[in-house]
């Protein structure tokens, strides 16, 4: 049988891993994190409504200026989220977003001061804070992954002049399906059925009425989550955090499971600002997104989307979507690049080696 013959008219292109295209494929993923770095400056930007949030400055401090932003809601930075950048090229700056990570209060000790006026629309306006108060013109690029993408975007659309270029890692768009294919329908038991099965069985053996309770499994952790009992709140936050770290990877790390539910200021923010933003639709109304990329196609920004093909937490084709709609708007600069072998961590090798490929594409002006 010849080339020739082999009608490939209606099959999908395969993932774009360049390093599995190779005839013999070479080191799978070849580009690594950079080496671990100190901050050069640290504070806490008063931002309103008894918020002050984290920020940090790594790298070169007349380098291009890069934003990270950090996935949950409520997951916080930590000292990987600086090594995605060239610390010779990029001013790097992460923050900790409202109520979680380093940022006061913290949901960990002060839950009930922590969810006061955070929603989307203010964690955007803190972005524009922060980039006011760095004196940055513009970021160079804003890297956001899973929940971090959501913000990366709507950012952009509520910014679009303050930014160049967008790198988004594991894409969330919010919509009613994607938050009940994670959180409510049971739809990640067809990969993960262990993990659905302890998600749902936490509150049926702590419910006094699991039929009512089993139709919005995110309200009953959220009354868990906000009642009076400091043991029922971290208990609960432990099974739902659990959970979504049970198939957050290619590989169930117990090891990352086990750090983040032993840490109370990680754990309770994750957790309760996670169900929060689900049962509010992100605080956006249907649709909001994808109704507005024409902004950033408008503004000329280069897209880069890396999904990983065994993502369970954020679905593929929500990238794929998105992806689908900048094109249909005329973006002329996008990529979509699915990583095979990995699912939705920034830890796992394949993703690092798109995100780190894709910061050092997008450095080189």
């Amino acid at each position: 049988m010849t080339d020739a013959s082999v009608d490939l008219a209606y099959i999908a292109a395969p993932a774009s891993d360049e390093a599995l295209q190779s005839d013999p494929p070479k080191d799978l993923y070849p580009t690594g994190l950079y080496p671990a770095i100190e901050p050069y400056n640290t504070g806490h930007l008063n931002v309103g409504d008894g918020h002050r949030v984290y920020y940090e400055q790594c790298g070169n401090p007349t380098g291009s200026p890069a934003l990270f932003l950090h996935g949950g809601p409520g997951g916080g930075c930590g000292e990987r989220s600086r090594r995605f950048f060239d610390p010779d090229v990029y001013r790097i700056v992460c923050l900790d977003q409202r109520g979680c990570g380093r940022s006061l209060p913290n949901a960990g000790g002060e839950w009930e001061k922590s969810i006061y006026e955070n929603n989307t629309g203010k964690l955007v306006e803190d972005l524009e804070a922060l980039r006011k108060f760095l004196e940055v013109e513009k970021w160079t690029v804003v890297l956001g992954g899973s929940w971090g993408s959501t913000l990366t975007l709507s950012y952009a659309i509520a910014y679009p002049g303050r930014m160049e270029d967008l790198i988004l890692r594991g894409v969330f768009l919010f919509s009613p399906e994607e938050v009940d294919h994670l959180f409510q329908d049971g739809s990640t038991s067809s990969q993960n059925p262990e993990a659905w099965e302890m998600y749902a069985k936490y509150i049926e053996d702590t419910s006094h009425d699991f039929e009512a309770e089993r139709t919005n499994f995110l309200g009953a952790y959220y009354k868990r989550m906000t009642g009076q009992d400091e043991t029922v709140r971290r208990a609960a936050a432990s099974a739902f955090v659990g959970y979504e770290l049970s198939i957050s990877k290619s590989f169930v790390d117990m090891k990352r499971i086990k750090e983040v539910l032993g840490d109370i200021s990680h754990l309770i923010p994750f957790a309760l600002f996670e169900v929060i933003y689900m049962l509010n639709a992100g605080f956006m109304s249907r649709g909001y997104l994808l109704a507005n990329v024409n902004k950033i196609v408008e503004a000329g920004h280069r897209v880069r989307i890396v999904h990983g093909r065994a993502d369970y937490v954020c679905q593929p084709k929500a990238a794929h979507t998105l992806y689908k709609a900048l094109k249909a708007e005329g973006c002329k600069d996008v990529t979509l690049e699915f990583v095979a072998g990995a699912g939705h961590s920034d830890s796992e090798p394949g993703i690092i080696d798109a995100l780190v490929r894709a910061t050092n594409e997008l450095g080189q002006k």
